[in-house]
């Protein structure tokens, strides 16, 4: 699994994601539910997942740093301010809660397998390697800001 390490954007990866819970909802409908509000707590997901998305991408140019989440050595700055003092990852973060909104719109069981799977697949093959480059690059300030926020929430 290792050689597909920074392989594959995390937009594309959970696009995927996403396609493959629409079609498991539709083809196994069995496993369907009916949640009370439940476009309103999809709705209330996706938005919160694209503003912390957004706050994520605002913060790296703010700080003149690359966003490009393939080539984590080009970083020229540790952000760790604003939504970065709540969570490492509030662009992943982001891209998690709007699978979970998804999931709660299709309403069928299965569909949360997915975002089970999304965070297994950054946290191997996104999260740590970054964390490997991040801490190459900052070094001590990198350990620092790992041991007082955390990697999701």
């Amino acid at each position: 699994m290792r050689s597909l390490e920074l392989k594959i954007p995390p937009v594309a990866l959970s696009l995927l994601l996403a396609a493959l819970m629409w079609v498991v909802a539709r083809t196994v409908p069995v496993f369907g539910f009916t949640l009370p509000a439940g476009r309103i707590i999809a709705a209330v997901l996706t938005v919160a997942g694209v503003v912390i998305a957004l706050l994520g991408v605002v913060s790296f140019r703010r700080a003149r740093t690359t966003v490009n989440p393939l080539h984590p050595e080009a970083a020229s700055a540790l952000v760790d301010s604003g939504i970065y003092q709540l969570t490492r990852n509030p662009m992943y973060l982001g891209l998690l809660l709007v699978l979970l909104g998804g999931a709660v719109y299709l309403a069928n069981a299965l569909a949360f397998i997915f975002p089970a799977g999304f965070v297994f697949l950054m946290n191997r093959l996104q999260i740590i390697p970054e964390e490997r480059a991040l801490s190459a690059l900052f070094g001590s300030g990198f350990a620092d800001y790992q041991s007082k926020v955390r990697r999701w929430l």
